[in-house]
């Protein structure tokens, strides 16, 4: 009696073992296919485009030197200087990056371009889009480029879901884009909408179609973003806005675009 129950807990506590030692290697088995599926982690990484962007920036900073008799060699260097630092700060860390941009567009760059296109100087052919705060409700308005189609209107946002606006348009899409028409600027409403699944390097060429002035802006978003997306505005041009009138309800807009396409 004594041998048979030491046979029976000799296999207990070998079952018990067996069963430990089959659990052991199926979690490993499963932590080594989650690593696999996640792939290398690295430290750095370069967003698609950027590198060719960078490239094409330094070109266009060099070009003229070497054309231009007595051009300042310092103001290339420190331009070619910042754009590698851009380039490098990318690398380590993209948050660091939108942070940088974001601060310098704030509170130099947005303001100056708002007040040339108030006065009806647009030098680089932008727009301007007006979102709504997702927050504070209040109306926001950014240059962006000029993505106009027809009747659609394409946005490469930059700074991806980080961009205030692409969070403004994730609340409430309804939005307006102000807009050149002959020798007059004026508002348009329409719907947005993100599109993660799109390829924003082939939207932009796509967008850029030989235009000397999109290309520059095209490379100017390569170079400062750092997680590229795509938006698309479904603009109403028969229901132009004027500031400040109250913009349509969703519903109303969407059986517009409806319509239109019918």
């Amino acid at each position: 009696m004594s041998s048979d129950r030491t046979t029976s807990s000799d296999r207990t506590t070998s079952s018990d073992r067996t069963m430990s030692s089959d659990r052991t290697m199926s979690s490993e088995r499963t932590m080594s296919s989650d690593r696999t599926a996640a792939g290398p982690r690295s430290g750095f990484s370069v967003p698609r485009g950027l590198i060719a962007g960078t490239l094409v920036a330094t070109a266009l900073v060099w070009g003229p030197y070497a054309v231009i008799p007595r051009s300042s060699l310092l103001l290339a260097q420190v331009e070619t200087g910042l754009y590698l630092g851009l380039l490098l700060l990318t690398m380590c860390s993209r948050r660091a990056k939108v942070l940088l941009v974001r601060t310098l567009q704030r509170y130099t760059l947005n303001p100056l371009m708002r007040l040339l296109l108030a006065i009806g100087i647009n030098p680089f052919g932008l727009a301007i889009l007006e979102t709504r705060g997702h927050a504070s409700g209040k109306i926001r308005r950014v240059p962006v480029g000029n993505g106009r189609k027809g009747q659609d209107f394409w946005i490469i946002a930059e700074h991806g879901t980080r961009a205030g606006y692409v969070r403004n348009i994730a609340h409430d899409p309804r939005v307006r884009v102000r807009l050149r028409t002959g020798l007059r600027y004026r508002w348009v409403s329409g719907i947005a909408t993100i599109c993660p699944d799109d390829d924003p390097l082939a939207r932009q060429r796509h967008i850029i179609a030989w235009h000397p002035l999109r290309a520059l802006n095209a490379i100017n978003v390569r170079v400062l973003g750092a997680d590229l997306l795509t938006v698309h505005v479904q603009l109403h041009t028969t229901q132009a806005a004027d500031p400040g009138r109250p913009a349509q309800s969703a519903a109303t807009q969407l059986v517009t675009a409806t319509g239109s396409r019918s």
